[in-house]
């Protein structure tokens, strides 16, 4: 029997998600102008997906060894046990590789340990990431772990996108450079979007639009991303949920020099309290459109604000790739929000896109097409699948 499965682990602070997937099967099917097509090469069926929550508090399961515990005697009720000798490879979402880590990694104490060195990097994610990597190490010390990097699809930015213009060896000293997030949706959906114009990732260019509570925006060319809008951190960049995203440097000085504002009160503004909660109180989109319908101001300005960056993006980003075949939106408000989407591309139609308002306003959960035939650029949906593209590049890492 060939081991073909793979458990992917995300471990955050105070949760464990996982999914399970058999990478012997094919997944779903996406859809060009409403004509089913398969996926290519792809596969990964999802066998099951869950997630413990509240992990350390009052009440719920203590730490994340037990968690794990729990995903077990859940996969094995089901006949799907965490001892299952098809079971090939657990893959662990990483969020911080820094500048060592490019490319799915097997994991050893060594990589173990650089991880735990890019903390500084990613303070409320690389902890949470390590303790999964252990807690999985020591259940099944015998089967291949694998590390799989949300910086890594990123780290191919030529230099004069990936430096800032500061002292370059005070950066170099302390790892300032742009290293990007949402890596693995990004590397997953530029190749979906190509496999959905019928053509390989080499022949397009594709411009990844991650709208969620975090965002990003990516300039793709030929499968290798070039540019992307986070930084040093997630905070560069889109207007978020909660995040303000690009900003004038000196705000930071100015709240320290005229509001009194400690370094820790900052971080907590910008990263926390920013974006469009701050500018309408709230940070769910669906609750945004109700309130604009409404005519509420606020939220209106929100809204606006939100999709002028976007626009200035997409822009940014035709400019960098020279050619774009395709603008790609993903993730909860790119995939569901048709009001996101046509603001954001209103008025560009001198760049050669044009979406058209009826296959725009169709919700669906495969990958499609919502351009006009005459669009000289693809704008495609395409959902996001970041569990499956962490079990592929595990996957690819073991398989015999």
């Amino acid at each position: 029997m060939t081991a073909s499965r793979v458990l992917v682990l995300n471990s955050g602070s105070s949760s464990l998600k996982y999914q399970l997937l058999d990478m012997s099967r094919p997944s779903p099917a996406t859809t060009l102008n409403g004509a089913a097509t398969p996926h290519g090469d792809d596969s990964g069926s999802r066998l099951a997906s869950g997630i413990v929550e509240r992990i350390g508090e009052e009440g719920s399961v203590a730490d994340h060894s037990e968690a794990l515990g729990v995903v077990s005697k859940e996969l094995r009720a089901r006949g799907l046990g965490l001892d299952s000798p098809e079971l090939a490879a657990v893959g662990h979402r990483v969020v911080h590789g820094g500048s060592r880590f490019t490319e799915p990694t097997l994991i050893t104490d060594e990589v173990v340990a650089e991880i735990e060195k890019l903390v500084p990097l990613a303070p409320l994610h690389n902890p949470a990431n390590v303790t999964g990597i252990k807690v999985a190490r020591e259940l099944r010390p015998d089967l291949p772990q694998v590390a799989v990097f949300d910086t890594a699809f990123h780290a191919t930015m030529p230099e004069a996108a990936a430096r800032y213009a500061i002292d370059r060896a005070t950066a170099d000293r302390y790892g300032v450079r742009r290293y990007g997030f949402h890596g693995t949706s990004h590397a997953y959906v530029s190749r979906a979007t190509a496999k959905l114009l019928g053509k390989e990732p080499s022949e397009v260019n594709v411009v990844v639009l991650h709208l969620g509570n975090g965002a990003s925006a990516s300039a793709v060319r030929g499968g290798v991303c070039v540019d992307t809008s986070m930084g040093l951190t997630p905070l560069e960049g889109l207007v978020m949920g909660t995040r303000s995203g690009d900003i004038d440097p000196a705000v930071i000085f100015h709240l320290s020099r005229v509001g009194a504002m400690d370094v820790d009160e900052i971080d907590d503004l910008l990263n926390k309290r920013s974006g469009l909660v701050g500018l309408c109180g709230d940070n769910d989109m669906r609750e945004i459109g109700r309130r604009m319908a409404e005519r509420d101001a606020s939220a209106q300005l929100a809204f606006d604000i939100y999709v002028h960056r976007l626009r200035k993006y997409v822009g940014a980003y035709s400019a960098v790739l020279g050619r774009v075949d395709a603008i790609a939106f993903t993730a909860g408000v790119g995939e569901n929000s048709a009001a996101v989407r046509e603001a954001a591309l209103r008025g560009l139609e001198p760049l050669g896109i044009e979406i058209d308002a009826v296959r725009n306003a169709v919700r669906g959960t495969v990958a499609r097409v919502v351009s006009t035939e005459t669009s000289r650029v693809a704008v495609a949906v395409v959902p996001t699948d970041e569990e499956l593209e962490i079990a592929q590049q595990a996957y690819s890492l073991v398989r015999p």
